[in-house]
């Protein structure tokens, strides 16, 4: 089944599908702002690591080592390609987004965050990118604000620009809101910020597989994002940074292979990015996300978002004709595959309940977002979230199981 974008071309939703093995099962997946499916491409990947070369990297000598350093390596110039980054030293693997804004808040805040000193946040945030600032600004004595959002669920760049006018030191802020899917607009606040002096986070959990990122032309310092939100393996991600920056920064973890030398009398530390790469990393995750980025760039960043507003504004159509139906965020066309949703008189878990007796996975809760549901004045939402392989007879399959919880708690 090909599904046409609003721009006229279209994906074949039913090959990208064969790659999918989870949806032999029947299951509409409607939860990929938590986790996205992997292909088979991204399996077999890990697997012929384990079946064919398992080994350790950067430590031997042996062939399967070489050839396992080969592919984590080969790795990086991928990721580094498609973010486009100057450097390899400017791509550290992590176990994932949550670790690599811990990575900066740590290893750059220490060192140029002090008392008095503002951080600048959004009430978009995951709160990943939250909690890392507020203890950083606990140690240092220094200050968070926020930026709220208006009736459209889109930040205010009037408070945005305010807040700036009291120069803070670093502004962080999400690409893409996973609670509601609103797109900031990461570039103009990006450039707006370091011309107020202020350093620059991105979080790119749900930027990176849906829109992509060219961080260049983003002009941020640092960008975090990971690789189970983009057909690839748990428990891997990436921090992009500035090479100056990373350079001037310390340690995050200590241990083996992020070392020069070691003597009784101290420790030198080793180039980027192996600085902050300590001990032995899951080497296979790293090979399976080599193979995720190929599979998603394969696809194409603008067909993937094309499909999504094309997605979206499909499901809040149709959810818009059942009464008693409340949509948060803002237009389709002005945001990711996200749609967040609250039923009059049902309870999100409830409804997510209802909907998984259909074969629908819909996501309940607060997203990881509290701050934004207590702006909302809400205590959970549901969240329908798309991706390429996302259908619409799936969001049919919703729309149903909806009417049905809306029967039994009539």
């Amino acid at each position: 089944m090909a599904t046409s974008t609003s721009r006229g071309r279209a994906l074949d939703t039913a090959a990208i599908r064969a790659d999918f093995p989870i949806f032999e099962t029947g299951v509409a997946y409607l939860d990929s702002s938590n986790t996205s499916q992997r292909p088979r491409q991204v399996i077999e990947a890990m697997e012929e690591y384990y079946f064919k070369f398992n080994s350790n990297i950067h430590r031997a000598a042996y062939s399967f080592a070489e050839q396992a350093t080969e592919h984590y390596e080969g790795a990086r110039e991928k990721v580094k390609r498609f973010i486009n980054a100057r450097s390899l030293k400017e791509v550290v693997y992590t176990s994932g987004t949550t670790e690599s804004i811990n990575l900066v808040a740590r290893s750059w805040g220490e060192q140029n965050i002090g008392a008095g000193d503002l951080i600048v946040l959004t009430l978009l945030e995951h709160h990943s990118n939250i909690v890392p600032w507020q203890l950083l600004a606990a140690r240092q004595g220094a200050r968070v604000e926020y930026v709220d959002i208006d009736e459209n669920g889109e930040l205010r760049q009037d408070q945005f620009r305010a807040l700036l006018e009291q120069n803070p030191k670093l502004v962080a802020f999400t690409q893409v809101s996973n609670a509601m899917g609103t797109i900031t607009p990461a570039k103009a606040m990006t450039a707006a910020a370091k011309a107020a002096g202020a350093t620059v986070l991105v979080d790119g959990a749900q930027g990176a597989p849906h829109l992509g990122v060219d961080v260049r032309d983003l002009g941020c310092d640092f960008y975090a994002f990971g690789g189970h939100k983009m057909c690839g393996p748990t428990g891997i991600g990436i921090l992009y940074g500035r090479r100056e920056l990373l350079e001037a920064m310390p340690p995050f973890k200590s241990g083996g292979d992020m070392i020069r030398t070691v003597a009784v009398e101290g420790t030198t530390f080793n180039d980027l990015p192996w600085k902050f790469e300590a001990g032995t990393q899951p080497i296979a995750e790293v090979i399976g996300l080599g193979a995720a980025v190929d599979y998603v760039a394969g696809i194409g960043l603008e067909a993937i978002h094309e499909h999504e507003v094309d997605l979206t504004g499909y499901a809040y159509e149709a959810l818009s004709e059942l009464p008693g139906i409340r949509i948060f965020g803002p237009p389709p066309a002005r945001r990711s595959g996200v749609m967040s949703f609250d039923v009059e008189g049902i309870h999100p878990h409830d409804l997510a309940t209802i909907a998984d007796r259909h074969q629908v996975a819909l996501r309940a809760g607060h997203h990881c977002a509290m701050p934004l549901m207590t702006r909302l004045d809400v205590a959970a939402t549901a969240r329908a979230s798309f991706y390429f392989y996302t259908e619409k007879q799936e969001i049919d399959r919703l729309v149903e199981a909806v009417r049905d919880a809306q029967r039994i708690f009539a």
